[in-house]
């Protein structure tokens, strides 16, 4: 099984435009989506549509909307009541896949409920064999909850302990290291300021690491000689690199018509962890991460794809 923990849940609105979103003028929108999400909440739907046994661990109240819209469709979850409603998202796609994103900051959690979120995800975790920690984190809460939430699960493991995945950003992401997890998943922007962080200073900028796979698989060994297991590094349209102990690897689809972005990412490491499921190696790995992020981007809203939508046939692998 593979549990996921979203701090920050939303339920997210996706918005499509018929043309190019225009600052200050009236638009009419061509269609409305709503779905629950949040990264590890995405990685758990996505998980759920192939077949594959997860849980999501969030916080949120009987009856909130996003924990409702889970229930609909069947993503089995596990919440802790914080007397608050949870956040909403909204985002803007234009025809070319362009999106712009307007997201809320969530309901603040006080000490307790935080203990209480890592008591929850701690009990619930036991047997899995990854526990995904995804997103951003809501008000008071400090950013190395990730690596506490890391070595408490490593702590509380009668046997073997989970392996740990983290998808965020900004300093919840950059504390995360400390936790030593098995698996980080940064997106270009992401990758160039953890290698600074790490003392390499030339990585590169987010443009120049997306336009060059070498480069990027360079940052992302800087980060894996720092202590992280492995790094999934995903570039957008220039498909994603590998980099873990035995190699790095570059991958890249056919071109796909994008239609939303929105949750790509998530699709990619749930890709990912299907690929792991199944015994798949790095290589192995890594085509099924993006070709889970291509479908993703094909579908409208924040849709996620499952595993008979991919094309893994599509995407080529070359060892860096």
């Amino acid at each position: 099984m593979i549990v996921t923990l979203t701090a920050n849940p939303s339920l997210d609105r996706t918005v499509e435009l018929r043309g190019p979103l225009a600052r200050g003028e009236v638009q009419r929108a061509v269609s409305v989506r709503q779905e629950s999400g949040g990264k590890g909440v995405n990685v758990s739907r996505a998980l759920k549509t192939s077949g594959l046994e997860t849980l999501a661990v969030l916080p949120g109240d009987p009856g909130d909307p996003v924990l409702a819209g889970m229930a609909a469709t069947g993503v089995p979850f596990a919440a802790l009541p914080i007397g608050a409603a949870l956040r909403s998202n909204l985002a803007l796609t234009e025809p070319d896949g362009i999106t712009t994103k307007v997201n809320e900051p969530g309901p603040e959690l006080s000490f307790d409920l935080q203990e209480d979120l890592l008591d929850l995800l701690v009990e619930r975790s036991r047997g899995a064999s990854w526990v995904v920690l995804a997103g951003s984190l809501p008000p008071g809460v400090p950013d190395d909850f990730y690596a506490t939430a890391a070595k408490r699960l490593r702590a509380a493991a009668d046997g073997a302990a989970p392996r740990i995945a983290v998808d965020s950003s900004g300093a919840p992401l950059a504390a995360s290291l400390k936790g030593s997890p098995e698996l980080l998943k940064p997106n270009a922007d992401e990758l160039a300021e953890l290698a600074a962080m790490v003392g390499m200073r030339d990585a590169g900028s987010p443009a120049e690491l997306e336009a060059s796979p070498a480069r990027a698989a360079a940052a992302a060994r800087a980060l894996v000689d720092s202590g992280v297991g492995a790094v999934l590094a995903t570039l957008g349209s220039q498909g994603a690199v590998l980099v873990t102990a035995h190699g790095a690897w570059h991958a890249t689809h056919s071109p796909i018509k994008a239609v939303s972005t929105v949750g790509a990412g998530d699709s990619s490491l749930a890709g990912f962890l299907l690929a792991d499921s199944t015994g798949a190696d790095d290589e192995g790995r890594l085509r099924q991460a993006v070709a889970h992020g291509a479908a993703a981007a094909s579908l409208p809203g924040s849709t996620v794809p499952a595993v008979n939508q991919t094309t893994p046939s599509a995407v080529t692998v070359t060892a860096l």
